[in-house]
């Protein structure tokens, strides 16, 4: 226990209050008075830590003493509460709790604890000039009575730990404040329960997670608990969500949860009260949890996978400030990646959308609410030159292995419309990511062998081999026969790959042993019983998200529980295994499949160290693979067509005009809907907007048909928009007799004083104007029947003034119409908004139509807007 206490030694009683911390560092800086100043300084701050934990954790009456003997300090902090022990934590580099122990451990030059009759007492003792501090030898109490294991499947540790984090700051801010000043409404009582119960699994969980070789970022764990703990934990539980509402509200000083992580914090404590109860467990991976919380994201964030990334990606932390950048994102945008790491993110936003953005990224932290996390939402992203670049934005929270949350950004590109033809030629730039990583100085990593006998050329000679099995061919199960192929010659005995197809069915793609004389039984390619909600095994665990997952002991699987297990027993018998890795083939963060390689030589088996490299490996694999499949799901020219038709807007004197095309978010092909503008022989402005049914490739060339026959008839005759659409219908049921459509035809008169719009609609929701003042009204006027309905009927025009700075909306049902809500009430929501965008610049106007409408869209959106700008 230390030096022996002498007689006479300085003791303060002290309550179990916040305030007794003050008054004990005070009271161990008078009775050090006189030492070396360090000395004084380390043993009030050690103290500081110690009776705060006694404080939180043990709530009796505490004592200290404290003495100087030869220049030395020497500290006891005791509390009345010997049968809780001390809670051990791991370190985390940005934890805001569980930092006192570990001090004590950094800094004291001796330490322990000592639970005796009725007394608990942890002591240090700080010398000046000492040795290193000795290891840990804290002792801790583990929970008596019987207990249940319980089984948590597929636990991201990262996410883990950064919940522990997150809930056991809410707990200390609410035990170390006044009850009135937090708001949370939680009494002593259950207050007091929650913090106890906070430490048992903390401890319970550290204590599994250490007898755990983790072969991958996620572990299985066997917990025990009491077996009597389930109420504690449902009372803990409602602890933390009625603080969490406090700290939504802004009662707290700790920030709420953000959704992953309250996500994963009720999946934890329901598993371990459910169990407890008698419940099957549920792995994490096959949650039922809030859009945007991702469960098979359970990597831990790590700046290489955003570098290897082909997409577009920008990474941030919760300063909002970048991270990382990868070649494709450093390509879209104009930047070297070195000089983004560092910056604000805002820097990328046009400068309208910046203090929106620092509004919502503040909102989120403050309210752990999220409205576009896991959303892909369309935006203009600001290149370096200053232009704007359309993008899709899609971002993903991650847990860093130190405890940070990393915002995770995909920037994907919309159809730009073309640059005008007075810039330039030198400065248009091309949208299109160069594949590949940029390493940045900070975040290198080393590579380590895979076995001592491994030299590290092999590996890359092994990489080469996969890059040309990736790109010999487009289909992709013959890329990855043509991997599996290279793996068995360099890396395992045998090999197979397995692809989810679009209904979510398994399927064998392809099956390689490494001897061409072994012979490979076809019965096991082709689609798979599909394995069990619970089946454990170690594919069925990588398909839901864990991985990659080494397996020491693939010999012996085990007894079959169902047809696919039996199926896998039945392949590794025939052919042999001794170990094995099992690996997700992921893109988006979604699994496709699953690549196992297996060995079957015990004195060459996988290990522990081979997973690093296997996972990058087959991170490069999954990628290559990936590209295939979207080769096969989106035609090959679908943007460059798309591109290709969209107009080149006409400059005139005293009009604004702007244009934008977000294709749906939930598909890759190439729509229906176009806009258009141009000028007539007499030098007025036709303007047209147009959505052809359908969504395919098919859709795509209907459209271009139609808009090429409009722009020829109302070029060839100046005549009303009425006739001009009578004339496209009888044109377009003698060349597209199965084809329908809507659209808007007008024509823009104006010279500097007052402009006019005439227009004629076929089967089109109608155009919008909003008044500089915010007045809204759609002009519904000249409506007729869609295109291809009846071409004999007459169609009417309709004649309207566009008062000087109004703004004239022409926009698809895209941009409005949402599954559940009325057409009307649609409508009117848009009217609300523009009204609300009168004065704004017209881009301004357009990109807060579309960053307010086009999130979550399922079809495409194009609109075009004019606004009349006389002289003044």
């Amino acid at each position: 226990m230390g030096s022996p206490i002498p007689p006479g030694a300085p003791v303060r009683h002290l309550a179990p209050a916040p305030e007794s911390v003050v008054v004990a560092r005070r009271f161990v800086r008078s009775v050090l008075d006189g030492l070396v100043p360090d000395v004084v300084d380390t043993a009030e701050l050690l103290t500081g830590e110690l009776v705060t934990n006694a404080v939180l954790h043990a709530r009796t009456g505490i004592e200290v003493e404290a003495w100087a003997v030869d220049g030395q300090a020497h500290v006891r902090v005791s509390d009345h509460r010997p049968d809780y022990g001390l809670v051990p934590h791991a370190r985390h580099l940005y934890a805001s709790t569980g930092r006192g122990l570990a001090l004590v451990e950094e800094l004291a030059t001796s330490h322990g604890v000592h639970s005796g009759e009725g007394r608990k007492t942890v002591w240090f003792d700080v010398w000046p000039e000492a040795p290193a501090p000795p290891p840990s030898a804290w002792e801790t109490v583990a929970p008596p009575g019987r207990t249940v294991t319980v089984a948590l499947n597929d636990v991201p540790y990262a996410l883990y730990w950064a919940a522990q984090q997150q809930w056991e700051g809410l707990l200390r801010e609410l035990l170390l404040a006044a009850p009135a000043a937090t708001g949370a409404e939680v009494c002593p009582r259950d207050l007091a329960v929650a913090q106890d119960t906070s430490s048992m699994i903390c401890a319970s969980m550290t204590a599994a997670v250490e007898q755990e070789t983790p072969d991958s970022s996620t572990l299985s764990l066997r917990v025990a608990f009491a077996a009597d703990a389930g109420p504690r934990v449902a009372t803990l539980c409602r602890v933390l969500d009625a603080s969490d509402a406090a700290a939504r509200r802004g009662s707290l000083l700790a920030l709420p949860a953000l959704p992953h992580i309250r996500a994963f914090r009720h999946w934890l404590l329901g598993q371990i009260t459910g169990q407890l109860s008698g419940a099957r467990p549920t792995a994490w991976t096959q949650a039922p949890v809030a859009p945007g919380t991702n469960p098979t994201d359970l990597s831990p964030w790590d700046a290489s996978e955003v570098e290897a990334a082909f997409v577009p990606t920008v990474a941030a932390d919760d300063g909002n400030r970048i991270i990382a950048v990868n070649n494709a994102a450093s390509s879209l945008l104009g930047w070297p990646a070195h000089d983004l790491v560092g910056q604000r993110l805002t820097v990328l936003m046009p400068e309208h959308l910046r203090q929106r953005h620092v509004t919502a990224f503040t909102t989120l932290l403050l309210t752990g609410e999220s409205r576009i996390l896991g959303r892909p939402v369309p935006v203009p992203a600001l290149h370096r030159d200053g232009h704007v670049v359309p993008i899709r934005l899609t971002i993903e929270t991650q847990e860093a292995i130190d405890g940070r949350t990393v915002f995770v950004a995909q920037l994907t590109t919309t159809t730009t419309p073309p640059v005008p033809a007075d810039v330039p030629r030198e400065a248009r730039h091309s949208t299109r990511p160069s594949p590949g990583p940029v390493r940045l100085p900070t975040t290198t990593k080393a590579v380590k062998p895979v076995r001592t006998q491994t030299a590290t050329p092999e590996w890359l000679s092994l990489f080469a081999d996969i890059g040309m099995a990736l790109t010999g061919t487009l289909d992709p199960n013959e890329r990855l026969r043509r991997v599996c192929q290279a793996l068995t010659r360099e890396l395992a005995d045998w090999c197979m790959a397995d692809l989810v197809d679009e209904q979510g069915r398994l399927e064998r793609v392809c099956l390689v042993h490494r001897d061409p004389q072994v012979p490979v039984p076809g019965s096991h390619l082709g689609l798979l019983a599909p394995p069990s909600e619970v089946t454990e095994g170690s594919l069925p665990r990588v398909l839901r998200g864990a991985g990659p997952l080494l397996v020491t002991d693939a010999s012996s699987p085990g007894r079959p529980q169902n047809a696919f297990e039996a199926r896998e027993l039945e392949l590794v018998e025939h052919l042999g295994a001794s170990t094995a890795v099992v690996a997700p083939l992921r893109a988006q963060r979604e699994v496709f499949g699953a690549l196992t390689m297996v060995r079957t030589e015990d004195e060459h088996p996988f290990t522990k160290e081979d997973i690093p490299l296997v996972s990058e490996l087959v991170r490069a694999v999954a990628l290559g693979v990936d590209n295939a499949r979207l080769h096969q799901h989106a035609r090959s020219n679908a943007e460059h067509l798309q591109r290709a038709l969209l107009p080149e807007l006409p400059r005139v004197e005293h009009l604004e005009l702007t244009a934008r095309y977000v294709p749906s978010s939930t598909t890759a092909e190439v729509g229906g809907d176009w806009y258009d503008a141009f000028t007539l022989p007499d030098g007025d402005i036709a303007l047209v907007i147009g959505d052809v049914s359908g969504h395919d490739l098919q859709a795509a060339v209907a459209m271009s048909t139609l808009r090429n026959m409009l722009r020829g008839i109302a070029v060839d005759r100046q005549e009303p928009p009425g006739e001009v659409l009578r004339r496209l219908d009888l044109a377009s049921q003698t060349l597209s007799p199965q084809s329908t459509a809507t659209c808007v035809y007008s024509v823009v008169k104006g010279d500097g004083g007052t402009t006019w719009l005439r227009h004629s609609s076929a089967g089109h929701l109608p155009p919008l104007l909003t008044t500089q003042e915010g007045h809204t009204r759609y002009l519904d006027e000249g409506r007729g029947l869609l295109i291809g309905m009846d071409p004999s009927l007459p169609r009417r025009s309709a004649y309207d003034a566009l008062p000087p700075h109004s703004t004239l909306l022409l926009f698809t049902d895209g941009l409005i119409e949402r599954r559940g809500e009325s057409l009307d009430d649609a409508m009117n929501r848009l009217r609300h908004y523009t009204a609300a965008q009168a004065r704004a610049p017209l881009d301004v106007f357009c990109d807060e139509l579309i960053i307010k409408f086009g999130a979550d869209t399922t079809d495409d959106i194009a609109l075009i807007a004019l606004r009349p700008t006389p002289p003044a």
